[in-house]
């Protein structure tokens, strides 16, 4: 399958290599799998290494020349290579573990196209960095439409929280304005930034550094960005290199309205 996508756009090798990781996420569930330590209550399973492995097969095959950052491998070719994939083959480890099934397999070209794959409903998110579109076993291409009609908002709340206390997540949930007109979500796994370009949720609010290059967040962000949603930090600046965490939401309004909270609880 790999060689078949070597000579395919390079958002077709984003789609069939989030494709092949998550046909092994999916293969190795409920298996009694050991845990990879990472310290500081993170740590990783045989099924994410696999499936990176399985990621960077179809990487390789289809493009030999360029480099990879993967969650689990780190750092192959050169750190400041033109053409450099992003690569987080299970999004949702803890998840994963306990036999929940949200997570994501995230494969991102830096600054251009990307994928999202959901393992378990078949569905795979995918951006030729300037059009976005869903994916589904039988069905043909539909395009990816963000709407605020749900009012649900996902927040992340894990560590950790680098712009404590003046910004913590968790305040954003009891604060009356979002208790009026949002109802609140928590998943640990990015598949919930695909979930607002698909019109699945509101928007989604993280902390955190610059998310706009972490292997976690890059597929997911490029997706939003090309399905038209509005993307900063939390701070309401672009994401970048100075960048604060993310709230990507469906439509302006949407995140003017969580911006005036935001601001409010600082």
């Amino acid at each position: 399958m790999a060689d078949s996508y070597a000579s395919s756009g390079d958002a077709a090798v984003a789609t069939a290599a989030a494709r092949a990781g998550a046909d092994v996420v999916r293969s190795m569930y409920g298996r009694r799998l050991g845990r990879i330590d990472k310290g500081a209550g993170d740590f990783a399973t045989a099924a994410d290494v696999e499936a990176e492995k399985t990621i960077l097969g179809v990487i390789r095959a289809a493009r030999p020349d360029d480099a990879v950052l993967g969650e689990e491998g780190g750092q192959r070719g050169a750190g400041d290579a033109v053409r450099q994939w992003l690569v987080d083959p299970l999004c949702g480890t803890l998840n994963y573990a306990v036999g929940n099934m949200l997570m994501a397999v995230n494969v991102a070209l830096r600054g251009g196209p990307a994928a999202v794959a959901d393992p378990f409903s078949g569905e795979v998110f995918f951006t030729d960095g300037e059009t976005a579109w869903a994916w589904h076993d039988g069905a043909d291409d539909a395009p990816l439409t963000p709407t605020p009609s749900t009012r649900l908002v996902d927040v992340n709340l894990d560590p950790p929280f680098p712009s404590a206390p003046g910004f913590r997540a968790v305040d954003l949930l009891a604060h009356p304005e979002f208790v009026e007109r949002f109802r609140p979500r928590v998943v640990s796994t990015t598949l919930a930034l695909a979930w607002v370009a698909a019109g699945k949720r509101a928007a989604y609010v993280t902390d955190g550094g610059d998310l706009s290059g972490s292997v976690h967040f890059a597929a997911g962000i490029a997706l939003c960005r090309a399905a038209g949603c509005v993307v900063t930090g939390i701070d309401g600046a672009p994401t970048g290199e100075a960048g604060r965490g993310l709230v990507v939401a469906a439509d302006d309004d949407t995140h003017g309205l969580l911006m005036s909270m935001l601001r409010s609880r600082g």
